[in-house]
This record gives C-alpha cells, sequence and structure tokens, in this order.
C-alpha cells in the first residue's frame, strides 16, 4: 500500500502501482475526465504513471498552468504528426511550449506557407478525435539512435548522441506515430482539444546556430477552451490595430533607420509628447525630495570595472578605444557609477542622508539586431534613473516613499492594475552572502511595510543586490514591467562611497536604484499602445486643431489658433481646401486630434468656436473665450491641478 497525502491534508491509502487517472476516479468520475497529470512531490508525471512510494499528491486539471503547459506540449506533438502525415519526408527537429502557445522546427526542402495551415489543422482535429493515448516507453540510447537514423530522423538521432550519458532516452507513442520526449503528457490526445490555432511561419536555424541546417518553425496557440482562445485571438487582433510602430508613423511621433539601428529619430509630435512626459517626471521627482543631476555618456573603463559592470555586463556594452591614449571608454548602459562620483565629490555626513539624486540618463545598451522592436526594445535610450543614498535603517521609509510616489505617477499615466515581483539573489553576483543577506531582509521588510503584495521571483535580482519590479497591465489585459527598486549594498563600497557617522567614523552607505518608467523609450511605446493613440488631452501633442468649413475664415481661424497657444494649449491650423466632413474624418480616425474646433463665416462674426471631441458625433458652441478656459482646465497635467 501507498499513502498519498492531498493538498487539504487528508491522507489516503492506495494499492502500490495506482495511477493518478484510477486515483481521481475513485474520489469522482467527473474528477477523471478532468485529469491531465500529477504532480508527485512537487515533481509533474503522466497521470498513467503507477505511483509506488508515499507521496503529496496534486492532481492537474486544465485550470491550473501546468495543465495548459501541457495542452500546448502534445499539440505541438499533434501538430508535427499532422505535418509528417501530409508532407511525406519531413523531419521534426525541436519543439518545445512558448508564452501562450508552443512552435515546432520542421527540416524540408519545399517551404511550407501559412497556406498550408488549413490543411494541417484539419489534419489536427483528425488526430484530437483519433483520441490515441500517449504511451511513454524506455529505449536503449544505441538503439533508439539506430531507429531514428532509419527513420531519416537525422536530427532526433543528434540530440540523443549529445544527451548526457545518464539522461535516460524516452519516446513517446500517440496511436502509430511517435517522438524523443522527456515528457510528461496528456492521458491521450483528444485532451489537447480543437480551442487551436497555427499563427505564422518563419525562418530558424538548428539549435540557433546560424553555421548549422536553416529549418521552418510553425508557432501556433492553444488554450483549455475556446472561449480563452477567442479571447487570446481578439486581443492579438487589439494589440496589432495598437501596435506603437504603425501609430508612430501615422501620428508622425518618431522612426526608425537602419544606418542608426535601434535608435529613435524623434519628430515634432513625438518630441513633444516625450518632453511631456519628461517635465511631468521631473516634477514628480522634486516632489518627492529628489535633485537632478546630469552625468557624462562615456566614461573610463576603470570605473565599469570597480563597479563589476565590465567582467558581468561587458557584451551588453558599446566599447570606445582612444588609440593615441591607449585608452577604453565605454558608453554607460546604466547611471549608478556616475551617481556615485556625483556622492563621492566632497565629504558627506550622516545628516546628508538620505540623499536622493535622479536624472534622464541617457544609456546605451547592444541588443542584437534580430531582437530590436520599436521603441520596446531599443540600443539607445533615456532612463528615468535615481539612486538614493542612506543607511541600511533608512531603507523601509525610502521604499514606502518611492512606492507612493510611482503609485501615484501610475494612477495618473492610466495604469492601477499594478503586480509586484520580489527578485533575489542570481547565480552570478558580487558582494558576500552576509551582505545579500541583510539586502533581501531589509528590502522584503521595506515591502511589507510599504503594503505591497509580492510575487516570488527567485534567482532574478541584480548583479549587485536583490529587486522589486513593478509590472503594469494595460488596456487590453498585457502585462510590462516597468518600474523598480533595487538595494544595493556593494557597489557603493566598491566604488568608496563614504559618509561620516555620528560616531565621526566613516561609514559606507547603501544605494538604491530606482525607476518608475524605466526607459523613456520603452514606456512611451507602452503609453502609445495603452491609449491607441488617442492620449487624455494633457498629454496630448496636439490638443486643438481649428479647422475651416470655408475660405472665408481662414483669418478668424489663424486669430484663434494664436489665442489658444497664447494661452498654453498645444493648437494647429487646418484650412486646407477641402471639405469640412473629410478634414474632421481624417483628423479625428487618422491623427487623433482630442478636439476639433470648427469655424465657418458664422462662428467668425460670432466669435466662437463649434468643438467636436474625439469620439463624439455631436459638437458644442463656445466663445473663444470659454473655449479656452475649459480646455485649459482639462489639459493641465494632473499634478498641478488644484
Amino acid at each position: 500500500m501507498v499513502t498519498l497525502t492531498f493538498p487539504d491534508g487528508k491522507t489516503r491509502e492506495f494499492e502500490a502501482g495506482t495511477n493518478a487517472l484510477q486515483v481521481a476516479k475513485s474520489i469522482s468520475s467527473g474528477l477523471a475526465k478532468k485529469v491531465l497529470a500529477v504532480k508527485l512531490d512537487g515533481e509533474l508525471l503522466d497521470a498513467n504513471r503507477p505511483i509506488e512510494k508515499d507521496a503529496k499528491i496534486e492532481l492537474v486539471t486544465a485550470a491550473d498552468p501546468e495543465g495548459l503547459e501541457l495542452i500546448r506540449h502534445d499539440a505541438a506533438h499533434v501538430m508535427a504528426e499532422a505535418v509528417q502525415e501530409l508532407f511525406p519526408g519531413t523531419q521534426v527537429t525541436i519543439g518545445p511550449t512558448i508564452e501562450n502557445g508552443f512552435y515546432y522546427d520542421f527540416a524540408r526542402d519545399e517551404p511550407l506557407s501559412a497556406d498550408d495551415f488549413e490543411a494541417i489543422e484539419k489534419k489536427m482535429g483528425h488526430i484530437i478525435n483519433r483520441n490515441d493515448k500517449f504511451e511513454r516507453l524506455v529505449m536503449d540510447r544505441d538503439e533508439a539512435i539506430k531507429l531514428f537514423k532509419e527513420m531519416g530522423e537525422d536530427f532526433k538521432a543528434e540530440l540523443i548522441q549529445d544527451l548526457p550519458a545518464s539522461e535516460t532516452i524516452t519516446v513517446y507513442k500517440q496511436g502509430k506515430w511517435f517522438d524523443l520526449c522527456r515528457g510528461p503528457h496528456l492521458p491521450s490526445t483528444g485532451k489537447v482539444g480543437k480551442a487551436f490555432k497555427l499563427m505564422k511561419v518563419a525562418g530558424a536555424y538548428w539549435r540557433g546556430d546560424s553555421s548549422k541546417a536553416q529549418l521552418q518553425r510553425i508557432y501556433g496557440t492553444a488554450w483549455a477552451s475556446q472561449e480563452d482562445l477567442d479571447a487570446h485571438l481578439k486581443q492579438i487582433e487589439e494589440a496589432e490595430a495598437r501596435d506603437h510602430r504603425r501609430l508612430g508613423r501615422q501620428l508622425e511621433l518618431f522612426h526608425f533607420q537602419e544606418e542608426a539601428q535601434g535608435q529613435a529619430f524623434w519628430h515634432p509630435h513625438g518630441w513633444t509628447l516625450y518632453t511631456l512626459l519628461q517635465n511631468y517626471m521631473s516634477r514628480r521627482q522634486r516632489e518627492y525630495g529628489y535633485q537632478e543631476i546630469k552625468t557624462p555618456s562615456l566614461m573610463d573603463r576603470k570605473f565599469w570595472e570597480a563597479s563589476g559592470h565590465w567582467d558581468k555586463y561587458r557584451e551588453n556594452m558599446f566599447i570606445a578605444e582612444v588609440a593615441e591614449e591607449d585608452k577604453h571608454l565605454a558608453l554607460k548602459p546604466m547611471n549608478c557609477p556616475c551617481h556615485i562620483q556625483v556622492f563621492n565629490h566632497g565629504q558627506k555626513s550622516y545628516r546628508d542622508l538620505p540623499l536622493r539624486f535622479a536624472e534622464f540618463g541617457s544609456c546605451h545598451r547592444y541588443e542584437p539586431s534580430g531582437a530590436l522592436h520599436g521603441l520596446m526594445r531599443v540600443r539607445g535610450f533615456v532612463q528615468d534613473d535615481g539612486h538614493i543614498f542612506c543607511t541600511l535603517d533608512q531603507v523601509t521609509d525610502e521604499v514606502k516613499g518611492f512606492t507612493s510616489m510611482l503609485k501615484s505617477v501610475y494612477a495618473d499615466l492610466g495604469f492601477d492594475d499594478v503586480m509586484v515581483k520580489f527578485s533575489t539573489r542570481p547565480d552570478t553576483r558580487v558582494g558576500t552572502d552576509e551582505y545579500w543577506d541583510l539586502a533581501e531582509d531589509a528590502l522584503g521588510k521595506a515591502a511589507n511595510a510599504s503594503g505591497l503584495e509580492v510575487e516570488l521571483n527567485e534567482g532574478d535580482g541584480a548583479f549587485y543586490g536583490p529587486k522589486l519590479d513593478f509590472v503594469l497591465r494595460d488596456a487590453i489585459g498585457r502585462e510590462w514591467q516597468a518600474g523598480t527598486i533595487q538595494l544595493d549594498p556593494n557597489m557603493p563600497e566598491r566604488l568608496g562611497a563614504s559618509y561620516v557617522g555620528d560616531d565621526d567614523k566613516k561609514h559606507t552607505p547603501v544605494m538604491l536604484h530606482r525607476a518608475v518608467l524605466g526607459s523613456f523609450e520603452r514606456f512611451l511605446g507602452i503609453l502609445i499602445e495603452n491609449y491607441a493613440g488617442k492620449f487624455p488631452l494633457w498629454l496630448s501633442p496636439v490638443q486643438v486643431v481649428v479647422a475651416t468649413i470655408t475660405s472665408e475664415a481662414d483669418d478668424y481661424a489663424k486669430d484663434v489658433v494664436a489665442r489658444l497657444n497664447k494661452a498654453g494649449l498645444r493648437a494647429e491650423l487646418d484650412v486646407r481646401n477641402e471639405k469640412i466632413n473629410y478634414k474632421i474624418r481624417e483628423l479625428s480616425a487618422d491623427k487623433k486630434i482630442p478636439v476639433i474646433a470648427v469655424v465657418g463665416k458664422r462662428e467668425a462674426e460670432e466669435g466662437k468656436l463649434a468643438l467636436r471631441r474625439l469620439g463624439s458625433q455631436g459638437q458644442t458652441i463656445l466663445t473663444v473665450e470659454e473655449a479656452i478656459d475649459t480646455l485649459s482646465a482639462e489639459g493641465t497635467p494632473p499634478d498641478l491641478r488644484s
């Protein structure tokens, strides 16, 4: 007999060799139908694996993250079988799960295309309908290599050859088809369900090496229900409509070009948006006691060696050589060593702490060209960087103050749904375990005192200290990591930072690295997509366009624009020889102008404006003075409103 302990703490005895499906059936037949796999003492296994010893048991269903991942894993296997049935001679290589789906890489002389998806999906449906059981087979290494080579599956044979000698070689069968796989799998292909869709085909290299064979990769998505699939496809459709790269061109905000990869060219409207956000952040930081500074972009390698970046971050840095002076300089990938130089200039006392520096620091980091993605992944960016020099006893109050500012800023910018992740020491790090123990304990207590509910993210801290990462959810439910605060007891010591304590002795401060927005470029990309280009009035690069119905109103329109601009509003003029309906349609649908002030002969004679709001069919008639008062109040940044 074996004793199984369930999540609620209750125990039951079963015959040795019983599997999870039988355990579930002993509870209810309905539960047995839902079970996809089992976790025994935390290890995820096939639901039909015999249980031979006492264990803690968790029955996994589609409602669990592990269950959904198995659905996607097996969807990849079903797709691979479908492709090989439809296109004999195709080799299968590797097919993992990814976020929201899966992919499989195929070796085939003829190209696969999206035109093949309908046939592949239909064949996948047939395989799922067959409801073939997944069977786990353990094979001898040499026999497995021989088998796959005889099948013409050279890539699979190579994979087996490269596995460690201690690795158990397992193959999973589904009907007559089988594949090399560690598992686990669902009980049968029928459990995959029909909530899947093939998304795109792309090129790939065997094992990601451009010197090796080129393969064809088919991406798919799979979900536990049709409702979940429909919601995901709707989100993708919405995301495409909100794509900041498309909107950047449409709204004339920025562009990219090959000669400056990963660096944005900001156009007038885009730079207006940029500076509006920067000015807002500057005011908020002053409100919370930060002193703004500016530091060099190019610094001698000795600073980066001392800080630890040269060893831990070198591959991401742009290096400049000065041959005449035999020097190596680096464009800063981050601002922290520079801020320590400012702190080190002149003696500091415990009375000066906490000392808060902030900088809109221009940084450069190498990203592979294939990883670049509009404003979201760039090589040159500005960070709303800040560093707080303080004592360990002051950490809690500083984290509370930062958290208060961050939540207020996010709310002003339209983000109320924020999660927090607590990332602990990584394998590659600087500093002693004693330092890390102190830092993790202090940051954990500060998070608790700040009222934060944190999700533990083990091993993902910065190389110099643990961190709290703030993840916001946008208008269509996507998650973006933005703000961060990191407790660093290491770098100040490495770079010689000190202050005189109340005992008249020198002490090393701790340093809190913090950012609210992170990269300005990336955050602006998030903002553009969150608002779909329809910015609130205070953030809109152009707040009002005065559009004429007839040329008789041109002079009046020019005077109105001048008065609006003088009042501090951002107004532009449209006196094109086009019909007013065309102008309104273009200014609303294409340019996302929040307010269109329509003027004709009558408005000019009466000194009035007909205001049309973005998304509204009606209009409001106001005098110019009334319009200025109304729009000025609405267009005031939230931190400046009374």
